[in-house]
C-alpha cells in the first residue's frame, strides 16, 4: 500500500511537472504569436507611411500646392489620406464623364519618362529635366548639343565661335503664368550628364574665362568678356535674355501649374450658400435626338452689380463663372469655367453699367433624367461670389404626341449663314438668339419668340407638315394681341423638329406685366401643345439716365 501511494505521488509530480512545461511552451507560443503580429502591424504601418511619403515628396512633389501639401501634412489617419489623393486627382481631371483621369495617367507618364530618360547619378525625376518635363510635359521644339564642342553663336548671343559644354534648349509655344516662346536652356558643365536649368546665357560657353571664343564684340575691343550680363554689354539681346526676364522665367517655370477658380469649385463642394451679389440662371429645353436633350444654360449679371475698375483708360469688369452638373447620385456629367470681361471707354460707361452680361453653356442630357446645376459666379475685382442653384429636368419628348420645346423670348435674334463648326454661346443650329433671363423689353423694340416643335404629323401628299401657330398676348387675363400663322414658314424643318421663329410688335402696349400663349395645332392629326411665358413692358430709359 505504502509503495502504491509512492508510486502514485511520483506519478502526480511528473503530471503537475509536465504540465508546468506544457504552460510554459503555449505561454511562448502566445507571446510569439503576439510579437509576430505586432511586428506585422508596425511593418504595414511603416510601408502605408512610406507609401505616403513617396506619394508627397516624389510622386506629386512638383504638381502639389502649397496649401494642399499644408492640408496632406495635417492629416492623421491613412483614411483621412487616402480620401485626400482621390480628391487630389480629381480636381486634375479634366474630364469628369470618363472612367479614367488623363491627368494622372499622363502624369505617371512623364515620372516613368524622366526616370528612364534622364537619371544620371541620381533618379531623373530629381533633374531639372525631369522636373520641368514632369510640369510642362515635352517641349514643342528641342535643341539638343549632347556633346558640346565647337558652336556658332547666334546673332544675339554675340555672334563668333566658341566650344561649349553640352546643353539643350527646350522652346515651348505657350506656358500658362510664364507666357508664350518660351526658351529653357539646360548646361552639363561637368561632363557628367547632370544638365541643370540655367539663367546665364553663357554657362554653356566652354572658353567664358579663357582667352578663346571671343563675341564679335569682343574681337573688336568693344568689350571684353567681363563685361558679359552687365550693364557695359553692348550685344545686341533679346527682351527674353535680359536677366530680369530670365530670372522671371526661371522661377515661375518650375511652379507648380495651378487650378483654375478651385476656390469656386470648393465652394461647391462644401456646398455654401450666400448671395454676395445677385444673378440669375435660366434653363431650357431643346430635343437633340432619340436619347439626348440639348440644355442651354444661360447665366445674367447686370452690369451695375459689378465692379470696374480702370486698366489702360478703360473701365474694366471681370467674372469668373464656374458650374459642375451632377446627376441625383451625384455622379458628375459636366463642369465648366470661364471668364467674363466688360470695357467700356469713359464716355460708353454709364451706359454699360446699365446693360446686363450674359453667359452660355450649352450641354446634352439623358431625356427624362434628372440633374443638379450649382453655378459660382466671382467678382474677380472684389473676390465677392454667389452661388445658385437649380434642378434640370428635361422632358422626354418621347409620348408621340405634339409638344413644344422652351419658349425663349429675346430682344436680338438673327439667321446665320452656316452653322458654326464648334459650339458658341447662343447658337441653336443655324440662329443665334439671345435670352432674356428677366424677359422685360422696352417698348422700343420687337420681342422675338424662338422655339421648336416635336412629333408632327406629315402631309402625305407632299410630306410636308401642316401647322397652325398663334401667338396671344393677355393682360390681366385679357387678351390684348392675337395672330397666327395658318401655316407657319418655318426657319427649319425634318422629320424630328421645326424651328420657329417670331418677332411680336409690342410698341403699342402700356407698361407692365403681360403673358405671351403659343399655341400650336397639327392640322394633319389634330393634335394641339400650348406654351406660355410671362415677360414686361417697360418705356425705353430716358438719355442720360442709368
Amino acid at each position: 500500500m505504502e509503495r502504491s501511494m509512492r508510486i502514485s505521488s511520483i506519478f502526480i509530480r511528473i503530471y503537475v511537472f509536465s504540465m508546468v512545461i506544457l504552460l510554459g511552451i503555449c505561454f511562448s507560443a502566445g507571446t510569439l504569436a503576439v510579437t509576430l503580429q505586432q511586428a506585422d502591424e508596425d511593418l504595414i504601418d511603416e510601408e502605408s507611411e512610406n507609401y505616403f511619403q513617396k506619394w508627397l515628396k516624389q510622386d506629386v512633389v512638383y504638381i502639389i500646392q502649397r496649401e494642399e501639401k499644408a492640408i496632406f501634412e495635417s492629416l492623421t489617419t491613412d483614411q483621412e489620406k487616402e480620401e485626400f489623393i482621390e480628391q487630389f486627382w480629381r480636381r486634375r481631371d479634366p474630364d469628369l464623364t470618363t472612367a479614367s483621369n488623363e491627368f494622372k495617367e499622363e502624369h505617371y507618364r512623364r515620372l516613368a519618362y524622366v526616370n528612364e530618360r534622364y537619371a544620371s547619378g541620381e533618379a531623373g525625376w530629381k533633374t531639372d529635366r525631369g522636373r520641368i518635363y514632369i510640369i510642362h510635359g515635352p517641349p514643342d521644339a528641342l535643341d539638343p548639343h549632347p556633346s558640346g564642342g565647337a558652336y556658332e553663336r547666334t546673332l544675339y548671343e554675340g555672334g563668333g565661335m566658341t566650344a561649349t559644354f553640352p546643353f539643350e534648349i527646350w522652346r515651348y509655344r505657350h506656358i500658362d503664368g510664364v507666357g508664350d516662346d518660351v526658351e529653357l536652356e539646360f548646361v552639363d558643365p561637368t561632363w557628367s550628364g547632370q544638365y541643370r536649368l540655367t539663367i546665364d546665357p553663357d554657362e554653356k560657353d566652354a572658353f567664358a574665362r579663357a582667352p578663346l571664343g571671343e563675341t564679335m564684340d569682343e574681337m573688336d575691343g568693344l568689350m571684353t568678356k567681363g563685361d558679359r550680363g552687365t550693364g557695359l554689354d553692348t550685344r545686341i539681346i533679346r527682351r527674353q535674355d535680359r536677366p530680369f526676364d530670365r530670372y522671371y522665367r526661371y522661377r515661375n517655370v518650375q511652379r507648380a501649374p495651378t487650378i483654375k477658380y478651385k476656390d469656386l469649385q470648393e465652394i461647391v463642394r462644401v456646398e455654401l450658400t450666400y448671395d454676395s451679389f445677385p444673378f440669375e440662371i435660366r434653363v431650357d429645353h431643346f430635343r437633340l435626338n432619340d436619347a439626348q436633350v440639348l440644355v442651354p444654360i444661360t447665366i445674367e449679371v447686370q452690369n451695375k452689380d459689378l465692379t470696374f475698375v480702370e486698366e489702360n483708360g478703360l473701365q474694366v469688369a471681370r467674372v469668373a463663372i464656374y458650374g459642375i452638373v451632377t446627376s441625383i447620385k451625384n455622379r458628375v456629367l459636366t463642369e465648366f469655367e470661364d471668364e467674363l470681361v466688360n470695357r467700356f471707354s469713359m464716355a460708353d460707361f454709364q451706359r454699360g453699367r446699365s446693360q446686363r452680361s450674359l453667359y452660355q453653356k450649352i450641354i446634352p442630357v439623358e431625356r427624362g433624367m434628372r440633374y443638379k446645376l450649382d453655378v459660382v459666379v466671382k467678382d474677380l475685382n472684389t473676390d465677392r461670389s454667389s452661388v445658385n442653384r437649380k434642378v434640370i429636368a428635361p422632358p422626354s419628348y418621347g409620348d408621340g404626341k405634339l409638344g413644344l420645346s422652351s419658349v425663349i423670348l429675346s430682344d436680338y435674334m438673327r439667321v446665320l449663314d452656316d452653322v458654326p463648326d464648334q459650339d458658341e454661346m447662343f447658337v441653336i443650329g443655324d440662329v443665334w438668339v439671345r435670352p432674356s433671363i428677366s424677359n422685360v423689353f422696352w417698348t422700343v423694340n420687337a420681342l422675338g419668340a424662338y422655339f421648336q416643335l416635336y412629333n408632327f404629323a406629315l402631309d402625305q401628299a407632299d410630306f410636308e407638315p401642316r401647322v397652325r401657330i398663334t401667338y396671344e398676348i393677355f393682360r390681366e387675363g385679357k387678351r390684348i394681341l392675337e395672330m397666327a400663322d395658318e401655316n407657319a414658314n418655318a426657319q427649319y424643318f425634318s422629320q424630328q423638329r421645326i424651328v420657329l421663329i417670331r418677332r411680336l410688335p409690342i410698341e403699342q402696349l402700356e407698361p407692365g406685366p403681360y403673358t405671351l400663349t403659343i399655341t400650336a395645332q397639327d392640322l394633319v392629326k389634330d393634335e394641339t401643345a400650348k406654351a406660355s411665358e410671362r415677360f414686361e413692358v417697360q418705356a425705353p430709359p430716358q438719355a442720360g439716365t442709368n
